[in-house]
């Protein structure tokens, strides 16, 4: 879920009494998942302050789910700073996975444009241009964002601890590589998600980071402190097209872009 967001230091102090608090916030999130037994909210003192906080509950987080497989970024406005989250490896499958179990219960869906990161970018002194990184991603792909949390309803909790729950991610299902996929106008490219063959939402050029390559260069020069720099085989998806659409009861799932391709995933 992408909600406007300014990122002012990603390495802002933090004094060891708050980092305990931080931690267990993460240590909560992660047992209501684990135990798919969702909570209303954190607690008060331990709800994340600003987005120093929320980033501070992600890497606690990302270390429970071991190998990060790649980053969800995104901004709510083409002038928004962008913010961004890690996506755990072991939550992504290509087109057609079957998403089954207790786990998927907030089953909420987003529709994407995705990068596979084609040779790395290690953090360095001189920023990357944005004609270097778009240069080292290998290939572009539609994507689905299924989205999951451990609040019970994010959207009725505290904004931050929403934000902090890795940014409500679920899973990561990509489809083919499109060809060719420079060529694509993002501006006025179509999208339209269907459950169960019927479209629930449909619309262009509808991505509210505005420009949404703009986010790969943020992400390997301003991100660096907190990803160790982006690496050959991670995943980027850069924000929804089409909001957050319930799957409710169905279980058949579709993306169709105009030019970027087509994802599908079932639940059961």
């Amino acid at each position: 879920m992408t909600r406007t967001a300014r990122l002012s230091d990603t390495v802002k102090m933090i004094s060891g009494a708050r980092e305990q608090q931080l931690i267990e916030a993460a240590n909560l999130l992660l047992d209501a998942r684990r135990t798919h037994m969702p909570i209303a909210d954190l607690p008060v003192e331990l709800q994340p302050g600003n987005l120093e906080e929320v980033a501070r509950v992600h890497e606690a987080m990302a270390i429970a789910y071991e190998a990060i497989g790649g980053w969800k970024i995104g901004a709510g406005t083409p002038e928004a700073t962008p913010f961004f989250a890690p996506m755990p490896l072991a939550w992504m499958a290509a087109s057609g996975a079957i998403l089954v179990g207790p786990r998927y219960r907030y089953r909420v869906l987003e529709a994407e444009i995705a990068f596979l990161v084609g040779e790395d970018l290690p953090p360095r002194a001189t920023p990357y241009t944005r004609e270097e990184v778009i240069a080292a991603m290998a290939s572009s792909h539609p994507a689905i964002e299924e989205l999951e949390s451990g609040l019970i309803d994010p959207k009725a909790a505290n904004n931050l601890s929403a934000l902090a729950d890795l940014q409500m991610h679920g899973g990561f299902i990509y489809g083919a590589a499109v060809p060719d996929w420079q060529s694509i106008d993002f501006a006025t490219e179509h999208v339209k998600l269907a459950v169960d063959g019927t479209v629930r939402v449909e619309r262009t050029g509808s991505n509210t980071s505005g420009d949404l390559l703009r986010l790969l260069p943020y992400l390997a020069n301003e991100g660096a402190a907190r990803t160790g720099g982006l690496k050959a085989g991670q995943w980027i998806t850069t924000g929804s097209w089409t909001g957050n659409t319930p799957a409710g009861d169905g279980l058949e799932v579709e993306v169709g872009f105009e030019h970027a391709g087509r994802v599908t995933l079932r639940f059961v």
